[in-house]
């Protein structure tokens, strides 16, 4: 198969693709080596990037995906709809926390936040942003929390790495229950 058609046909699965797909899958299904589909990505990337085009190919959560570049959001937003994932403040306090925690307990979380966690945790399973991955080995078997594919699709993320590094001084705060909030150091 020629580079071109193989362009158009990495090109065509991943605009057809509603999630991630990995470069494995599209070896298959072309009978290419992985090394190939990674290579051909890339140069489908650069040609946008040299084109203008208003879309790239991102890795998120171990596959591909073809998605417009931010700047375009609000246009397409007026055009097809905003779909905003609206996430009160204690939920995404809880995502976070599980997000850079994980494995994680609700007692663990629970004792971070100084409130109760189980609505948040309700939201954030329900989003299908986190999920249960397993069980403590403590007593009462808690179950641990930890994110999902889905989380990184949302956040853009080819892997749990690429989320950003907390510094010390990021952290000038701690929560003692409920709003109460005071200054470290």
């Amino acid at each position: 198969m020629e580079n071109k058609e193989l362009k158009n046909k990495i090109e065509a699965i991943l605009f057809a693709a509603y999630e991630p797909v990995s470069a494995s899958k599209i070896s298959n299904v072309l009978n290419i080596k992985e090394k190939e589909v990674i290579r051909i990505i890339n140069e489908l990337n650069e040609e946008y990037k040299n084109n203008e085009k208003p879309y790239t190919i991102k890795e998120i959560g171990g596959g591909y995906l073809l998605l417009t570049l931010p700047e375009y959001g609000d246009v397409i937003g007026e055009v097809i709809g905003k779909k905003n994932i609206r996430l009160s403040k204690a939920a995404l306090v809880t995502l976070a926390i599980i997000s850079y925690k994980q494995p994680i307990s609700k007692k663990e979380i629970d004792i971070i936040r100084g409130v109760d966690s189980s609505g948040p945790l309700e939201t954030l399973i329900e989003l299908e942003l986190i999920k249960v991955v397993g069980e403590k080995d403590a007593p009462g078997r808690p179950l641990l929390y930890g994110t999902t594919k889905k989380f990184l699709e949302v956040f853009h993320l080819k892997d749990l790495k690429e989320l950003p590094e907390i510094k010390d001084e990021d952290i000038p705060i701690s929560f003692t229950g409920g709003n109460n909030i005071k200054k470290e150091g």
